[in-house]
């Protein structure tokens, strides 16, 4: 089976650039990945980063389901903790009445406290109609959105299994335990009544790819200097190339790229494509999505064209074995 790919847009900030470049430039994206066959499109939430432009990730997915036609849209995630059951059952409840089919309800447990974040996610599937009884959501859209928890561990992934929703891995921000949580997620599940039986599980992959090698490494070098600024506590937006070139890495910071880049995978697009169809083989899914981070909005705009039409022309059997 040919690996499915989506995007997981995170509305990068890039030097030079403000955060209204970066949300039109999601826009812009969306409209593209529907055009080159990605399968589904989700946008983050973050708040309060000079790197990031999604703070409000319900209202770019109802702009891009406006914008588009056919791809699905959703949240990855949206941060539950940070909101009442209700007031989510609301917001999705209104998307899926008008995209019925199209909308994916993605759900994160940071950004407060999680203590209650289980009851939470159950009520909120309750309201939707999506535990097996009727929903309790006045005006509860005939089709609910697909809800999706997020992880980077182990805790979502059994919680997804218990309640038999759907379950994406964010290998990018913690490779390690990707093989662990998404066996432990489908050796779980418990399908319900009312909602589609859910999937092996999707891994969200960082990438980024250009036409040669060392276009490549440059791009992929502005992204773990970044993150590795980002980790010792300096969030800034995302440097150029040219830049994280000329930079004096610290010893620190040169730790935490290499760290980092065992979540990064970078280089041709021939190269990174029989990458990620190794990955999704090795961790059993069918579907890998792709965050690509770039400085210049075009940068990113042709590393995903650049996967697809690559994707698109060859096989993953052969991709596979490039």
């Amino acid at each position: 089976m040919r690996t499915r790919l989506s995007v997981l847009d995170q509305s990068p900030v890039g030097d030079g650039f403000s955060h209204a470049d970066a949300l039109s430039s999601s826009v812009d994206l969306a409209r593209m990945a529907e055009e080159l066959g990605f399968a589904r499109f989700w946008v983050a939430e973050h708040h309060g980063s000079p790197g990031f432009a999604g703070t409000a990730p319900e209202i770019l997915t109802a702009v891009l389901l406006a914008r588009t036609e056919r791809i699905t849209v959703g949240t990855g995630g949206v941060l539950l903790p940070r909101y009442t059951p209700g007031k989510v059952a609301e917001v999705f409840g209104v998307l899926a009445s008008l995209y019925p089919g199209r909308v994916d309800m993605g759900l994160g447990r940071a950004g407060g406290p999680a203590e209650d974040y289980p009851e939470r996610v159950i009520l909120l599937r309750r309201m939707l109609g999506m535990d097996g009884g009727g929903p309790t959501l006045t005006g509860a859209p005939p089709v609910p959105p697909r809800m999706w928890l997020l992880g980077a561990g182990l805790g979502s992934a059994h919680l997804a299994g218990r309640l038999g929703t759907e379950f994406a891995f964010a290998h990018f921000l913690n490779p390690g335990p990707a093989m662990a949580a998404l066996s432990a997620y489908r050796e779980s599940v418990v399908p319900r009544g009312g909602s589609p039986a859910p999937g092996p599980g999707v891994l969200a992959v960082r990438a980024v790819t250009a036409e040669s090698e060392a276009e490549a490494e440059a791009l992929a070098q502005s992204v773990l200097l970044w993150r590795s600024r980002k980790d010792l506590g300096d969030d800034l937006p995302l440097p150029t190339p040219r830049a994280a070139r000329d930079h004096r890495w610290t010893a620190l910071e040169a730790e935490r790229a290499a760290v980092r880049g065992r979540g990064l995978v970078w280089g041709t697009p021939d190269q990174v494509h029989a990458r990620l169809v190794r990955l999704a083989e090795e961790h059993g899914v069918e579907e890998v999505m792709v965050n690509t981070l770039a400085c210049d909005p075009e940068d990113r705009m042709r590393s995903y064209r650049l996967l697809a039409e690559y994707a698109g022309a060859v096989p993953a059997q052969a991709a596979a074995g490039a």
